[in-house]
């Protein structure tokens, strides 16, 4: 497929701060990219770039070949028409933005919540048409909640919820879709159940997705990229972990899930020459050693209450 995405050598700033610094990316049209990094590396913000939601100092957006909103572009930055133009990438867009709390008291149905997917589809007050209505039933069924239109959104569970969102992203039939943190605040079974629905929505668009979880990151998406103000990224799965280390600033253990995330463990690439016995050796001592601690430190405050006592 055609190219999704095109970053060239952005950089973005707020006050003075550099967020962003010469990233430079290419999505394919049936890509699946997760890009991890540590807090205020700039993820967010490298979404919001693509939506033309924040001006870039210098560097280029594409979609599809597009500017983002139908503006002019220059060889040096990114300057766009005060409003956007039906010709721009933005249009083949579908965002699930980062929700950290939700109005559960809200007195909207999942349905309602869906269809706000098709307001950009034509004029922006309008009745929606048996059209829209279809796009929303369909993208519920995508997602696995048909049967829920008339439920309140507030008394879904946090996975049905995200995934109903999810459902207001494509429901305008997006040939990109855009994630930042899609599994946050929902538990491990809500998780696995969004992970499972974007690996069957690949098929039909390029997605790229913003994670702290690296080790599902890892068994579900295509490519990998680490940001933190720099874009550290190959093309494909492999990340070199001094790469990791250095975009994190400290020293990382990478933990991977299995296919069924129920156990957690060390992805080896088989080329590395390592001794598990020895590795397995090395953390049982560990953990004896800090057992002992623990040991000699409670001996010692029995020992301190025992005095205490007699005195």
């Amino acid at each position: 497929m055609d190219e999704a995405v095109r970053i060239e050598g952005l950089t973005v700033s707020y006050g003075g701060a550099t967020v962003l610094e010469n990233v430079s990316l290419s999505v394919g049209g049936s890509d699946f990219l997760g890009i991890i990094g540590p807090n205020g590396g700039g993820k967010t913000t490298l979404l919001k770039a693509m939506l033309g939601l924040v001006k870039p100092d210098r560097g280029t957006i594409s979609l599809f070949g597009r500017s983002v909103d139908g503006g002019r572009r220059s060889k040096f930055c990114l300057a766009t028409q005060p409003k956007p133009r039906r010709g721009g990438g933005r249009r083949f867009v579908g965002y699930v933005p980062q929700y950290t709390q939700f109005d559960t008291e809200y007195p909207a149905t999942v349905m309602d919540v869906v269809l706000m997917g098709r307001i950009g589809k034509g004029r922006l007050v309008r009745r929606y048409s048996k059209e829209d209505y279809s796009a929303a039933r369909a993208a519920l069924a995508q997602v696995e909640l048909s049967g829920y239109e008339k439920r309140q959104i507030g008394e879904l569970s946090g996975g049905e919820r995200q995934r109903a969102l999810i459902a207001r992203a494509i429901c305008s039939r997006p040939k990109l879709l855009l994630l930042d943190e899609p599994t946050a605040s929902i538990d491990r079974k809500g998780q696995t159940d969004v992970y499972e629905l974007l690996s069957r929505l690949k098929r039909d668009m390029a997605i790229i997705m913003v994670s702290h979880d690296i080790g599902a990151v890892s068994v579900y998406v295509d490519k990998v990229a680490c940001l933190n103000r720099k874009l550290y990224y190959h093309g494909d799965k492999e990340l070199r972990h001094d790469e990791i280390e250095e975009a994190y600033a400290c020293p990382v253990e990478l933990l991977f899930h299995g296919a069924p995330h129920e156990v957690p463990h060390r992805a080896l690439r088989e080329h590395e020459d390592i001794d598990l016995q020895e590795m397995r050796r090395e953390s049982r001592e560990e953990n004896r050693g800090e057992n002992s601690k623990e040991n000699r430190e409670a001996a010692s405050h029995q020992e301190n209450m025992e005095a205490d006592a007699d005195a």
